[in-house]
């Protein structure tokens, strides 16, 4: 009996939650997707003793940036506001990189650090679809 009173009474809050919560309405933002597609993204060492350059394919989807392949061996999370200014950060095994620039029309430059502040330098992005 206990069980069937918690199903029902956990039916009716949910109902009621969901009648309650905030609507949708045509003035909420939509998601940013001008910048969409993908990116060949090339970051250059400008200083310090990290490898001198590296090429990832990055996705920007909805204002997100997010990785563009499967390769298990880096992560990537960022985002990229309405006028193109970016933020990224990618990660591999224990070093961590952050990014910040902007994006414009099919191009993107910028500028990047390690976590540790060993290395920085500069990088630039193509949308290649």
């Amino acid at each position: 009996m206990k069980a069937i009173f918690g199903a029902i009474f956990a039916a009716a809050m949910a109902t009621l939650l969901v009648a309650s919560a905030p609507q949708p309405s045509a003035a909420a933002p939509r998601p940013n997707v001008a910048f969409d597609g993908i990116w060949s993204v090339e970051i250059i060492t400008d200083f310090g003793d990290c490898n001198r350059g590296y090429r990832y394919p990055l996705r920007v989807w909805q204002g997100r940036v997010i990785k563009a392949d499967d390769d298990p061996n880096y992560n990537v999370a960022g985002i990229v506001a309405r006028n193109g200014a970016i933020g990224v950060t990618i990660a591999s095994g224990d070093k961590t990189a952050t990014g910040t620039g902007r994006l414009q029309g099919n191009v993107g430059a910028g500028v990047w650090r390690t976590s540790t502040g060993e290395c920085s330098g500069r990088w630039t992005a193509q949308r290649r679809e």
